[in-house]
């Protein structure tokens, strides 16, 4: 494993690409930023870019790095990082699903109202930045909308699952703002669940928090490996055993194609709905800045392989579980309303009493 002295500068050097981190009279803003990480195995380019990465948004506001990762890569971590943003592991109870612990430690640590958790392979610039802290003046829970950064097949592949998410509602991203005050307040969120960000969501709407959806805010992400992207096709599929709508209408998918193959214009007539539903997701709100116009193009693909592995997910719950590490967890998430009457056994009340309220973008 490689050492460096002068973390900010040789980072800077070795990472391509190095840019100014903030421009000038640029204020730190009154934020924290939790990116809770846990890596199994040391990559040098994967390190080197999150480095650089770190580099660059350090001097816009604290950041806390939960580092959950062996010792080893832990202490080289640390070598890197120590002197650029706050490098700790995680504390308190193991949770089934581990990045709730490494969540509820950089929030337990934060030293600002305004949290903005980020999985390490979300990418903010200054002014996405700057939009998220402006948006959690007044709100509790904030959802941007993610988008990759490089577009290998994998990545356009799985543009299209966002694309539809954002023709029906909204997309799940891989970071949110929210409100640390209340998340404290509210004793955390489940940990031993699948769909950890939705678990937190609804934690925060059971409790009548600010739900903000700012479609039109665009966050970069780096995309996944390809051996990564396909170990998360039955994991996503699961997720949907946390919202039964739409389980059971993509459980009708594989039925439906199987009745529409003898028929090559119905099946031709299912793929171009598919794609016409994601194109409208790609144009609501601003999308075409950011996904190409081939991105709705994908749909049908994505289309069957949810037909078929929401189906193994359906195995995998008869077997215990979706797998998660060396364990199964069955809950993919609680309801609202299920986390509404723990909240209220809790202390006799729901949450803190306040009127849900949902934005889109203004």
């Amino acid at each position: 494993m490689s050492t460096r002295t002068d973390t900010t500068s040789q980072a800077g050097a070795r990472a391509p690409g190095q840019r100014e981190p903030t421009a000038p009279g640029f204020e730190r803003l009154d934020a924290e930023y939790v990116l809770p990480l846990r890596w199994s195995e040391y990559r040098t380019g994967d390190v080197l870019e999150l480095t650089d990465y770190l580099v660059r948004i350090a001097p816009n506001l604290d950041v806390t790095v939960v580092d959950g990762s062996p010792d080893d890569i832990f202490a080289a971590h640390h070598q890197l990082w120590a002197d650029l943003v706050r490098h700790v592991k995680p504390d308190g109870e193991a949770t089934a699903n581990g990045k709730v612990a490494g969540v509820m430690t950089g929030i337990r640590l934060a030293r600002h109202r305004a949290v903005i958790l980020a999985d390490d392979d979300v990418r903010y610039d200054r002014p996405s930045l700057e939009r998220m802290v402006a948006e959690l003046h007044d709100a509790d829970l904030v959802r941007p909308q993610n988008y990759f950064t490089e577009l290998p097949w994998h990545a356009r592949w799985d543009t299209a699952r966002s694309l539809i998410n954002r023709a029906v509602a909204s997309d799940y991203p891989g970071t949110m703002g929210i409100n640390r005050d209340l998340v404290l307040e509210l004793g955390g969120y489940d940990g031993d669940v699948l769909f950890e960000n939705l678990e937190l969501m609804r934690t925060i709407q059971a409790a009548h928090g600010r739900e903000r959806r700012v479609d039109d805010l665009f966050v970069g992400r780096v995309p996944p490996r390809a051996a990564h992207f396909g170990r998360q096709r039955v994991r996503q599929a699961y997720d949907d055993f946390a919202q039964p709508a739409r389980l059971v209408l993509e459980l009708s998918l594989l039925p439906l194609l199987a009745w529409s193959i003898r028929r090559p214009l119905r099946l031709a007539g299912v793929a171009a709905l598919a794609a016409a539903l994601a194109e409208v997701g790609r144009r609501r709100a601003g999308g075409s800045r950011v996904f190409p116009a081939t991105s709705a193009l994908w749909a049908p693909a994505w289309l069957l392989e949810r037909a078929v592995c929401v189906w193994v997910a359906v195995g995998s719950r008869m077997l215990g579980g979706a797998k998660y590490g060396d364990a199964r967890l069955k809950t993919a998430a609680h309801s609202v309303p299920a986390l509404r009457r723990k909240l209220t056994r809790a202390d006799g009340r729901p949450g803190r009493g306040r009127r849900s309220t949902t934005s889109r973008p203004r």
